[in-house]
């Protein structure tokens, strides 16, 4: 046989294998296909696909969408999954094309699930690949397939719907988005926003609602009065003040030393507004304001917590690119709108270095309260109050008249240690004495604590490390925005950490 005849048997040996594929694909249609087609009611061909995408932390949201659809159209149905190697690289619809040419034996398997939060202590499972047979809004048959996000390939999770025309496709589409957003797993939560190594992704973490009541607020008189008023008056009358055309947006910045208390400050705000959703950022997670921002808008009443802005929001002067991270910020706090009932609370230890563009429009910054270093009274509220439960037996006139410039934090670690060393030579139920504060603080003050005394706020600033005409000076420097010369009510204060250490 020559090498042309050899060719042309070849051809036909070829043709031959393959129609007698199709013909056997056709008569014996894997059972994963036949289940989706049989439902539909029409051929994989013509099967219409509609596909919605979303950031992997709204998984949760996605199928709680997927699960209020489902029990209002077929509380009956039943999830099942895709069995077959390689699933984890292929999407719905390629998988269920593969298995109907034969490529791939994908069959109907066991539900892949996942567990993800939906409180600071409690999880829920979701599915991350799963399909289920139910009906559009309007009756025609569809098919929901849930796909979370997957390892090394997309971090975004989805919903395909499958119909066989595209309206119905599209309306079980919008539908199940509008039920995500009724039941938002987030609405009147303490959120994080955080960074992840993990995809690189940005994640949201739940936090516990802090528990600080006024009483644990040290504050000078009128100061928290105005402070909520700002945030919690204009939510109670947001409803009336937008029939009056005002805007509800709002900003509130906390300057000050650090450790004086601004963090506390804000955690008694998260307290005090308890039907609000709060989403606090800091550091790198500070790249996804506009997330943030955006997320904030959606569940609003809500507060977004940026502490140290300072490492954002540092004057645009000071850096050859503009400061890209600032022009973020900006267009994030612009593009919530000015209706929205949203409050953004800023706090830093370096007002002066704070682009002046944050006070410019209404809505970024246009409350400014600085928390300074509290005064005698200050110091002795503080001491009565970290003392509080505590057999409190000594004179403080002389501990308040030796810590002047001490902050909030520098007090906490005072009671810790004097607690401790009654404990050590008292036993488990001693009285705090004025011995043992002055024992206590003798050591805090000690040369060898300096380094310790300046970490807790106890020293004071060192405004001359650098020459004040240089980029990133701690000494003033004419012209630079500060908030005196912001066009709002200024305040100071001072205020301890109950719960936990000040910012």
């Amino acid at each position: 046989m020559d090498t042309a005849d050899a060719r042309s048997l070849a051809r036909s040996l070829k043709d031959l294998i393959e129609d007698a594929h199709r013909a056997l694909v056709r008569d014996e249609q894997p059972e994963l296909v036949t289940r989706v087609t049989g439902h539909l009611g029409c051929e994989l061909k013509h099967v219409v696909n509609v596909v919605a995408a979303f950031p992997g932390w709204e998984h949760v949201n996605l199928q709680r969408g997927v699960d209020a659809y489902l029990a209002a159209h077929s509380p009956d149905a039943e999830w099942f999954g895709i069995a077959g190697q390689g699933r984890e690289h292929d999407d719905v619809v390629n998988m269920l094309a593969a298995a109907a040419r034969g490529w791939e034996r994908y069959e109907p398997g066991a539900v892949d699930y996942e567990a993800v939060a939906i409180g600071p202590d409690e999880t829920t499972e979701v599915v991350s690949l799963g399909l289920v047979l139910t009906r559009a809004p309007g009756g025609t048959p569809v098919v929901l397939a849930l796909r979370g996000p997957q390892e090394h390939m997309s971090p975004n999770c989805q919903v395909v719907v499958l119909a066989p025309g595209r309206a119905a496709a599209k309306s079980a589409r919008d539908e199940i988005e509008r039920l995500m957003r009724e039941h938002d797993v987030y609405r009147g939560q303490v959120l994080s926003f955080a960074w992840s190594e993990h995809r690189g992704n940005d994640l949201v973490t739940f936090l516990p609602r802090p528990e600080v009541r006024p009483e644990q607020v040290v504050l000078p008189g009128g100061v928290l009065e105005t402070i909520e008023r700002h945030i919690a008056g204009v939510a109670e009358q947001a409803d009336r003040l937008r029939a009056h055309g005002q805007h509800l947006k709002r900003g509130l910045l906390l300057h000050g030393p650090p450790g004086t208390g601004k963090t506390h400050t804000v955690r008694y705000l998260m307290a005090r507004m308890t039907g609000c959703t709060v989403i606090v950022m800091t550091g790198t997670a500070i790249q996804f304001v506009s997330q943030a921002a955006g997320l904030a808008r959606r569940l609003q009443p809500a507060i977004v917590v940026l502490e140290d802005v300072d490492l954002v929001a540092r004057d645009r002067s000071f850096t050859d690119d503009g400061n890209p991270l600032l022009f973020a910020l900006l267009d994030a706090m612009d593009g919530v709108g000015a209706d929205a009932d949203v409050t953004f609370v800023l706090t830093t230890n370096r007002a002066d270095v704070l682009e002046r563009a944050l006070a410019d429009r209404p809505g970024r910054v246009d409350l400014a309260v600085e928390i300074p270093r509290p005064d005698a009274a200050g110091r002795a509220a503080l001491l009565r109050l970290y003392a509080r439960g505590l057999p409190l037996r000594a004179d403080l006139d002389q501990v308040v008249a030796r810590t002047e410039g001490a902050t909030a934090s520098f007090f906490k670690e005072l009671l810790r240690r004097a607690v401790l060393d009654a404990l050590t030579r008292d036993g488990d139920r001693p009285e705090i004495t004025g011995d043992h504060l002055n024992r206590a603080l003798d050591d805090m003050l000690h040369e060898r604590e300096a380094l310790t005394r300046t970490l807790l706020g106890s020293g004071e600033e060192p405004e001359d490390l650098m020459p004040d005409d240089e980029p990133g000076s701690y000494g003033p420097r004419p012209g630079r925005w500060s908030p005196a010369r912001m066009p709002s009510v200024y305040f100071s204060a001072a205020e301890p950490g109950v719960d936990q250490p000040p910012q």
